[in-house]
Parts: structure tokens; sequence; C-alpha cells
């Protein structure tokens, strides 16, 4: 009797791991506007609105999971979560674990500096102290093109920019539409004249999942060809 008992339980415990199939589970990190951060203890941004419309087309509900960004492939690869959006840069090392969909968003990254530094220019930086987040693609291209410098690796982009304001780094490598709002957000601090280098975003999946895939790819097209993300870019840069 007690084996049975046993059983059942196991068995029900089983059941209440698993995942809700109305659910659409989206996992991102929430700090990085305007494509997904945090608005009066709501997770919003341009990832977000794009995730609701590929929730609706798939007639499920949108669950949204914020975890530290370098966490993102392996929430998907484990089946964790059904896909990743965190201005989620297309590399072809990122192309050997997860499946990207089509580019959405092309960025520039550009270099966030105190307003009283003496870098004047991009190439300033190649022997300095440089922030940049974990994981990103910054933070690869810093460590692959300043030999020289030595790089502050952050979980967040709010810790980068303490790190500058303090002085103990003396810039941050970053998208250029979180860096506006960082900027404004941060009197003491600007933008140096100049792009770093440019960034295709896209949306992942587990390899394999092509009916997801096939489904983020029609929305996103539609969504292009609507200027919808466009709009979505105005509307949480303001």
């Amino acid at each position: 009797m007690l084996k049975k008992l046993v059983i059942v339980v196991l068995a029900l415990l089983l059941v209440g791991c698993g995942r809700n199939e109305n659910e659409l589970v989206m996992v991102t990190e929430a700090g990085f506007a305007p494509y997904e951060f945090y608005e009066n203890g709501e997770i919003v941004g341009v990832d977000i609105e794009i995730g609701k419309e590929i929730a609706k087309e798939l007639g499920k509900e949108l669950v949204v999971k914020d975890i530290a960004f370098d966490f993102i492939i392996n929430e998907v690869k484990s089946g964790k979560a059904d896909f990743g959006a965190a201005g989620m840069s297309i590399t072809d090392e990122r192309k050997e674990e997860v499946d990207f969909s089509i580019e959405y968003v092309v960025s520039n990254q550009v270099v966030v500096v105190r307003k009283d530094s003496d870098i004047k220019t991009l190439d300033d930086i190649k022997d300095k102290t440089i922030s940049v987040q974990l994981g990103t693609t910054a933070d690869m291209y810093v460590n692959e093109n300043y030999k020289d410098a030595k790089v502050i690796a952050q979980k967040k982009y709010l810790a980068a920019a303490e790190d500058v304001k303090a002085g103990k780094s003396d810039c941050i490598v970053m998208d250029q539409l979180p860096a506006q709002e960082l900027v404004k957000e941060n009197d003491e601090l600007k933008i140096l004249d100049g792009i770093l280098f440019t960034d295709k975003y896209g949306m992942i999946v587990k390899k394999g999942n092509q009916e997801l895939l096939d489904t983020i790819n029609k929305v996103l097209q539609r969504l292009i060809d609507e200027n919808k993300i466009e709009e979505y870019v105005i509307k949480y840069s303001e």
C-alpha cells in the first residue's frame, strides 16, 4: 500500500512539474531599455510587445522570465523556455547552440564616458578600462579587438554605469538605444560621437524547433512590414 502511495505522489509531482501548454515562455534579461526593462514593477519593451504578438498568433499566454543574460541560451536549450529575446546578437558561435529567427533590429554599438573624460574619440579607448555587459556582443568584441584594454564584465548595464561614474572604469561599450536611455538618467555621462560597430538582433529557439521558429519569423516579418517594430522602439525610447 505504501509503495502504491509513493508511486501516486511521484506521478502527481511529475504532472505538477510539467509545462503549461497554454503558456509561451519567453526568457530575457530585463535591463536593456527600450527592448526589455522594468516599468512600475512590470517588464515592458520592444521585445515584450513582439512576444505578445507571437503568443497571440499561437493562441497562448505570454510568460516572461527575467534572468542573467549569459544564462539565456542554456534556458532555451534545456527547454525551460520556449524562446529567448533580449537584444540577442546573431553570431556564428551562438548559431552552433540555438536557432535564430530572421534579424529584426540592426543596432549600433557606441561608447559611453563621463562628461569630464579625457577620452575624446573612439580610438582613445584601445588601452583603457572598458566595462561591458557579460555575454553580450560588446563583451566579445572588446575582448577580441582591444587586447591592451582592461575589460570589466558586469551582469547589468547599470552596474557598468556605476563603474564609470565612480572612476573604476573609463567607458562602457553598449547598444545605442539603451545608451541613450542611460545618459538621460545620468547627467554625468555622455555618448561619444561615432559608431564602434553595427550589430543585428534575432530571437532564439532550441535547435530543431522549426514550427515555433517559423511562427516567430512570420510574426516578425509582419511587424517589420507594418513598421510596428519601429513604432515600438519609438514608444519605449521616449
